[in-house]
């Protein structure tokens, strides 16, 4: 991907970024900050992120923010599908 994202590609590129855990995510109506939420099967929060409009909107650096939350939820102890940032 060597385009912007639009807003929606990155709430669907990070809602699949966490399987199996479901991911929230969400923009508020000020601010423009992507909101991420992990949660397990009895919603208990698993991980949660908050990534600025000129990082989601740029596939790279989403991809890199999206690893990094990945590996912080790692290292807690939940275990991750494998993902990989679309082409």
């Amino acid at each position: 991907m060597n385009t912007s994202l639009r807003v929606n590609e990155a709430l669907l590129i990070a809602g699949r970024a966490f399987q199996p855990y479901q991911c929230v995510a969400w923009l508020p109506q000020v601010g423009g900050e992507l909101n991420l939420a992990v949660v397990d099967r009895t919603n208990n929060r698993v991980g949660q992120a908050c990534i600025a409009s000129q990082t989601y909107l740029d596939p790279a650096r989403l991809a890199d923010a999206l690893v990094r939350s990945r590996e912080q939820i790692s290292r807690q102890g939940y275990t991750l599908d494998p993902w990989s940032m679309p082409e």
